[in-house]
């Protein structure tokens, strides 16, 4: 288990989880298939994890096992925070689409890094949105790590690329890139954040080291779809859900992880900033079931 998903993590974690749960712990209860089918639906976890979840439900006498059981198998293939260690600086590109929490959620992951005794430099690579430096300036304050500013219209790519240069040259363990919220739909928008990807490996061979998606788990099946559109185009490493606390419908990263083989890392737990939590598949499976 990761360390962090106990104690007040998991408390975190659970209570984040409070809206899904109910859907779940109903499944405790009912044994109409269709009822059933219905819940597990309604909370997003995809029509081929449905049908599975049905069937290894159907004659189990320990209900609450079977479920946790076959929920975090369905999220393991891809569970676990950062991948294998590479040459610093480690390069994380951050996507999503507007509105996903992606700023917030690149301020969270600033002060995990640095707390984990990790030398963080972000970038404002987001030049679209107006104030979007500035927002960013705050998180990176709160998060004490230090930023690369930008200003509304600059070409985003230089500024990553003025980033990565300083992250290498004054031996940052970490460099975040936080991009502009870009439609998935909008393949010029997609092109950008193409090139963004290209003028880091410019720096560094090989970076960005991970592109991690912020995916906004109040969307339910929309976010299937944002994820494969940005997973064909970058090829992501890694999910990010973010606003795990204000849904029902917090088993859309199941039908991700399945079809994509997208690793899930971190949850977003809550608004404040140590409200993220490393993603632990039998953890998520347990704080789903437990009353």
């Amino acid at each position: 288990m990761s360390p962090g998903v106990f104690g007040r993590g998991f408390a975190r974690l659970k209570q984040a989880l409070s809206r899904t749960r109910n859907s779940f712990r109903r499944l405790l209860d009912t044994r109409d298939e269709s009822e059933l089918e219905e819940l597990l639906l309604a909370a997003d976890v995809g029509v081929a994890a449905t049908d599975r979840l049905v069937d290894r439900l159907r004659g189990a006498t320990d209900r609450r096992a079977v479920l946790e059981e076959e929920v975090a198998r369905l999220l393991e293939p891809g569970a676990g925070p950062v991948a294998a260690p590479v040459e610093p600086p480690r390069v994380v590109m951050v996507v999503g689409v507007n509105g996903s929490g992606k700023t917030t959620t690149v301020g969270k992951l600033c002060r995990l890094f640095r707390e984990q005794g990790q030398r963080v430099l972000v970038a404002a690579a987001d030049t679209y949105r107006d104030a979007a430096s500035d927002q960013l300036a705050v998180w990176a304050a709160r998060a004490g790590v230090e930023l690369v500013a930008s200003t509304q219209g600059q070409d985003a790519a230089a500024v990553a690329f003025d980033a990565l240069t300083r992250a290498k040259s004054q031996g940052f363990d970490i460099a975040l890139l936080d991009t502009a919220g870009r439609l998935h739909t909008r393949t010029d928008l997609m092109a950008e954040v193409a090139k963004i990807r290209r003028v880091c490996a410019r720096v560094k061979p090989g970076a960005p080291d991970d592109i991690w998606l912020v995916l906004d788990a109040t969307v339910g099946q929309n976010g299937l779809r944002q994820a494969r559109a940005f997973h064909d185009e970058l090829g992501l490493t890694g999910l990010v859900v973010a606003k795990l606390d204000g849904t029902a419908r917090g088993g859309v990263m199941i039908p991700v992880v399945q079809e994509l083989g997208v690793p899930v890392r971190y949850v977003g737990t809550g608004e404040r900033l140590e409200d993220i939590e490393p993603f632990d598949a039998r953890a998520f499976a347990r704080a789903l079931l437990e009353s």
